[in-house]
């Protein structure tokens, strides 16, 4: 069975109101086509590559070839995990976690997107909640980080609500303009004196080598449930 061979088919992350996990094919088909109908308002411009600026049609392709590149590249060493978003058992968004050099530095990143139906109603907090759910009690992550842009208060939002610490500034060119972003960064330590949503995982163990993990590890703590 293909679940044999990539066993992060079987991963799953579950929230009050979520579920996340790699989508099967038809279902990202559903994901492509919630990306086509909108992720933000017209005019905005919330990611330094700008993907969301393609017609609808080559936007939907986009979501498919990304995530087809992000399993056709994974390694232990440099991996992005990134799943599907279901609410009621429809894909609504796409939460990501990555990480290079893993076994190391026990780091991570994370990014999303969400349909605009399905936005401001919590879910990015709860579904980021899982996530480093994952990263933290899952497998053993020291450090997470994420960045948006300084007049993006939503993302920005929801890190500061999360314990997230500010880390600097990035400055980078976005359509030949200057763009500047804020850095933000979560210790385990913050992480675990926050008050947070119960999030259960289930299939993990054999995903463990996949993320650069061995068995064995001791600073892997592989809870399930939060």
């Amino acid at each position: 069975m293909l679940i044999d061979h990539w066993p992060l088919l079987g991963l799953r992350l579950r929230t009050p109101r979520l579920e996340l996990r790699l989508p099967d094919e038809e279902e990202l088909a559903e994901l492509a086509d919630v990306a086509a109908h909108g992720i933000h308002e017209p005019g905005r411009r919330p990611f330094l590559r700008p993907w969301t600026d393609m017609p609808p049609r080559e936007l939907a392709r986009e979501v498919l070839q990304r995530h087809w590149r992000r399993r056709g590249t994974w390694t232990p060493e440099s991996w992005a995990l990134e799943l599907a978003v279901f609410r009621e058992g429809r894909p609504i968004g796409v939460q990501e976690l990555w990480a290079d050099n893993y076994s190391t530095l026990r780091e991570v990143a994370t990014g999303s997107w969400l349909g605009l139906d399905h936005q401001g109603q919590g879910v990015g907090t709860e579904m980021r909640c899982a996530v480093l759910h994952l990263a933290f009690a899952g497998l053993g992550a020291e450090h997470a980080r994420t960045a948006s842009f300084v007049d993006n208060p939503a993302p920005l939002a929801v890190s500061r609500k999360l314990g997230y610490r500010p880390d600097g500034i990035t400055r980078d060119v976005l359509h030949d303009q200057a763009v500047v972003s804020e850095r933000l960064r979560l210790t385990r330590h913050d992480w675990e004196a926050r008050d947070r949503p119960e999030v259960t995982i289930s299939g993990l163990e054999p995903c463990l080598g996949q993320f650069g993990i061995a068995l064995d590890s001791p600073s892997g703590s592989h809870a399930t449930t939060g």
